[in-house]
């Protein structure tokens, strides 16, 4: 009896110190945490946003300026389409050049950051730990990491913590320089569409009226990809757009009635 029980207890041992299919499974990796920011955005949607705003307000202006000097409808028409040339040609070249000089200005730096990495390593590792202790992190910890980002890519820590520089929001000369002409142009086409189906009396309010619904639009569509609020994108677009018209418009007026 005392035998069937001591081999009763010891299989029992044995089953529950035996390696389950759970432990000698492998591990699974953490699946990996999903989340949709807006930062990748940036940079094409601030090019296409202020490019599409230009067009619209600008070439309404100019329209609705044009017009309140009192040609025919053909010169307004013709000054429409030259404006949107003009225009887009030189929001692609303004974009551009300011953007290059951007990355101009982030590839100067990185230079000059792998020069003094090569040259003091250590100083750069604690100029880095630094970073992360001014961050919260404990000074031991923030040596600890320090040491292990710069082994994994040293000049991408650096450019990252200390420069602010990231392939996300990295200037893109030419991709801003065609987000700005593309929406000029698709802003533009707009208001001179509108010129083109309205009569001559009705032009201005026609014009003015449908750039401000056009802009407010616009303003909401920008605020909602970029998650800030609709109304708020709407009423600030269509504010400066009002006010470029209106100032435009009795520009036109008064040269229009000295002539």
């Amino acid at each position: 009896m005392a035998m069937g029980v001591c081999g009763h207890n010891q299989a029992v041992a044995e089953r529950l110190t035996e390696p389950t299919l759970r432990d000698t499974a492998p591990m699974r990796p953490p699946a990996r945490h999903l989340e949709r920011h807006r930062t990748d955005r940036i940079g094409w949607l601030r090019a296409s946003v202020l490019g599409a705003n230009d067009g619209i307000v600008s070439t309404a202006s100019l329209l609705v300026g044009v017009a309140a000097a009192g040609p025919s409808r053909e010169s307004v028409l013709v000054a429409g389409v030259a404006g949107l040339v003009a225009g887009a040609m030189s929001m692609a070249a303004g974009e551009y050049v300011s953007v290059h000089s951007q990355a101009d200005t982030e590839n100067a730096d990185l230079a000059r950051e792998r020069v003094e990495l090569d040259a003091d390593p250590a100083a750069e590792r604690q100029e880095l730990a630094s970073i992360y202790v001014s961050r919260g992190l404990d000074p031991a910890l923030a040596q600890q990491v320090a040491a292990q980002l710069m082994a994994h890519d040293a000049l991408g820590a650096h450019a990252r913590d200390e420069l602010g520089v990231t392939d996300t929001l990295g200037a893109r000369p030419v991709q801003a320089a065609l987000a700005s002409a593309a929406s000029f142009a698709v802003g533009a086409v707009l208001p001179l569409g509108v010129s083109v189906v309205a009569s001559e009396q009705g032009l201005i309010p026609l014009v003015a009226g449908t750039s401000l619904v056009f802009l407010a639009a616009l303003g909401a569509a920008a605020a909602h990809v970029g998650g800030a609020g609709l109304m708020a994108g709407a009423c600030r677009v269509s504010f400066w757009g009002a006010l470029a018209m209106g100032i435009t418009a009795g520009v036109g007026a008064l040269f229009g009635a000295v002539v």
